[in-house]
């Protein structure tokens, strides 16, 4: 539009609009994207691709100073990687409370991704009108270029000694993982090409983020099966699980960074490495029957400051601060338990997070804090904080030998049957769907989760005797297949690992089977074990991948006339490296640690890849006109 950028976007109220600012020269952008999408791409931690991100941001925007700021689970932020001009004041590992960025203007990066101030002494503009006419109510500018910045976030700025900045949001798994935060010493604009690229950039180390970040998770569920399997040799081998634990320590400490370990199983415990005493354990035990569950962790109990949250526990302080537990089976006091010292340690923040706010003469007057000044805090009876996929290990631990258990304690029902009320009680109380056959196939014991998905077998009449797990077949599909496996595991005394598909009163349901016979002697099969797991939410990870997939190839499907054959071939070349990024962090993304996550993940990544699709276009295309 003349010498005027354009940018325009529907509000939320209806309308149209549009934004026009002076154009800037514009050279083509497509070498500096291929090489900062490569270097990105060649990152494998994700500290090191923050490092690189901070270097590639300045040098793309040409600010004094580039910081990566990762938000921690309460909020606060740290300053986790930063490149800067010499003589600019360095601010990395600084930490600043999360009052310094409130929800509203955390929502509002989610939202609107690059977000520009060019001079802090700029004067702001009113709107006229200041209602819009289309809907009688003030304009939605959330996604507004040229929207005015809080008052209070100018004079923050100002304190800091800085006059231009330019922020990227950096968004992993459909959430604000972090802030890229661009700082000049002096007023700097920031063209749209500037914007585009930064957008750009800012998606594709997301999306790489999300990539690494599955792929530490990928290891540590591969560390997990081989416990497993470790597990169910030491069944056949030794009669008894818990040793594969505890044999060798390293495996059961390495995949969450626990410095010690204790099992409490049957009014027992076993343990590794630095944990506090058998007296101790117990009454954590207690504690833990009673402690609240999160309910994004699921059944992991979780703390850093454990003898600070339970005086009790105080002087456990020293090998104890920190504790992830999971429960191993459904009866209460049984539990595997993880450990951290305290780790003492100083806390760097970026002024006193005690003083977010100064009150003025007039007690409504608010300003943010005067001094950035290093503010050192000594933290005591603190572990070393839990990870998200510390957490998610913990689970995935507890799931598999939960499993075992379950297995485990119904093999000595089949050795023992006079402790059949005790294992009636220990298995009905799963939430895991579970059925116990004697050799001839009859069923001995099916729990609640069993009759919650089938009706309950009890239901037959008391004279029919023992039903035989062939009676299910009515709510299988696929019965004949069913029945040909049913009777290769009882005549044959082979494992079954199939899915099937189960008639329940809501609708059929996908779920895994899971077969195996327990000998009494070689040749001699005392009976076996049928345990069902819900596939429901891993085939919605299924129905993700293939939506992933479909949305992929239509991105590199030809827009006719959108672009010239020229800027067409430019946008295609570029345009594989995104789609190459998306890929890879599809590739990580598996069905490991958490797979209720997997389809919320995978569409983040599709709509991230859609979205740097888009500006990469505009970029180009803008390039282009201005050349032109």
């Amino acid at each position: 539009i003349g010498g005027f950028d354009g940018t325009l976007h529907r509000p939320p109220g209806g309308g149209l609009i549009i934004e026009l600012e002076p154009a800037a020269e514009a050279a083509d952008p497509s070498a500096t994207v291929e090489r900062v999408l490569q270097a990105v791409l060649g990152t494998y931690s994700p500290r090191v691709l923050c490092d690189e991100a901070a270097r590639l941001f300045r040098e793309v925007t040409g600010y004094d100073r580039v910081m990566i700021y990762r938000f921690d689970d309460e909020g606060h932020g740290e300053v986790v990687a930063e490149d800067r001009r010499p003589g600019v004041e360095a601010y990395l590992g600084n930490r600043y409370p999360a009052t310094d960025i409130p929800q509203i203007a955390r929502r509002l990066y989610e939202r609107n991704r690059v977000r520009v101030l060019v001079d802090v002494d700029y004067a702001p503009v009113p709107l006229v009108p200041r209602l819009s006419p289309l809907s009688g109510e003030e304009l939605d500018m959330s996604l507004c270029v040229l929207r005015s910045i809080s008052p209070m976030h100018v004079q923050y700025l100002r304190n800091m000694g800085v006059a231009a900045t330019l922020v990227a949001s950096l968004m992993v798994g459909g959430k604000l993982w972090g802030l890229v935060a661009c700082h000049h010493d002096t007023p700097r604009p920031a063209p749209f090409g500037i914007r585009a690229a930064a957008e750009l950039l800012a998606e594709a180390v997301g999306t790489r983020l999300a990539a690494l970040e599955c792929f530490v998770q990928a290891q540590a569920e591969l560390s997990v099966r081989r416990l497993e399997q470790r597990m169910i040799e030491a069944i056949s081998r030794e009669g008894d699980w818990r040793s594969a634990l505890f044999d060798n320590a390293h495996s059961l400490l390495q995949p969450v960074g626990a410095t010690g370990a204790a099992l409490l199983f049957e009014g027992q415990t076993l343990t590794a490495g630095e944990v506090p005493g058998t007296l101790e354990l117990r009454e954590l035990g207690r504690w833990l029957d009673g402690a609240s569950r999160s309910a994004s962790h699921g059944p992991v109990i979780a703390s850093t400051a454990l003898g600070l949250e339970e005086p009790r526990f105080a002087a456990l302080i020293p090998i104890a601060s920190g504790i992830l537990a999971t429960p191993v089976s459904a009866s209460p006091g049984e539990y595997l338990v993880w450990f951290r010292p305290e780790q003492i340690r100083t806390v760097t923040w970026g002024g006193d997070p005690t003083k977010p706010m100064i009150v003025g003469h007039d007690p409504t007057q608010l300003s943010p804090r005067r001094s950035f000044a290093q503010w050192h805090q000594v933290v005591e009876a603190t572990a070393e904080p839990w990870t998200p996929t510390d957490l998610a290990t913990a689970r995935l631990v507890g799931a598999t030998v939960t499993d075992v258990v379950l297995q485990f304690r119904s093999v000595q029902m089949l050795i023992a049957q006079d402790q059949l009320n005790q294992v009636r009680q220990q298995v009905g109380i799963s939430d895991q769907p579970v059925v116990v056959a004697d050799g001839e196939g009859r069923i001995q014991l099916a729990n609640a989760a069993f009759d919650q998905l089938l009706p309950p077998l009890g239901q037959a009449p008391a004279t029919a005797g023992p039903r035989h797990i062939e009676d299910l077949l009515p709510h299988f599909e696929d019965s004949p297949d069913v029945l040909r496996r049913m009777r290769d595991v009882l005549e044959n005394g082979r494992n079954w690992r199939g899915e099937v598909r189960i008639r329940t009163p809501d609708g059929t349901r996908p779920m895994l089977v899971r077969a195996d016979p327990v000998y009494s002697a070689p040749e001699r099969v005392l009976g076996h074990v049928f345990l069902f797991t819900d596939l429901t939410e891993r085939k919605a990870a299924d129905a993700a991948r293939r939506r992933f997939q479909e949305g992929i190839l239509a991105e590199q499907q030809p827009k006719p006339g959108r672009l010239d054959s020229a800027a067409d071939l430019v946008f295609r070349n570029l345009l594989a490296t995104v789609v190459e990024n998306a890929q890879l962090a599809a590739l990580e993304i598996t069905d490991g640690v958490d797979v209720a996550r997997i389809p919320a993940m995978l569409d983040s990544v599709r709509s991230s890849a859609a979205r740097t699709t888009a500006v990469l276009e505009h970029l180009i295309r803008h390039a282009i006109q201005a050349t032109a």
